[in-house]
């Protein structure tokens, strides 16, 4: 499969599966590994994003580069100068 199908088709998994629905994530090959990008709002979601990557594709050596980004209020004031 070639780089670029595999990246939308994991694209398109993301996007469609209801449980994650993620459009922020992308995906890149570097060398022998495939290596999905960008920012969620929570560990779990991170996690449930690898778990649906690696099952439909468990012969596919996988890292991620996706970062946890706070989506809850801030708990206290910003003072500004």
């Amino acid at each position: 499969m070639s780089d670029e199908y595999l990246e939308a088709e994991i694209q398109h998994l993301l996007t469609e599966n209801a449980e994650v629905a993620e459009q922020g994530i992308t995906a890149s090959r570097r060398d022998n590994t495939l290596v999905l990008c960008g920012e969620v709002e929570s560990p779990q979601r991170r996690d449930e994003i690898l778990r649906l990557v690696q099952e439909r594709y468990p012969d596919l050596r996988l890292a991620s580069d996706i970062g946890v980004i706070r989506a809850a209020a801030p708990t206290e004031a910003e003072e500004l100068p």
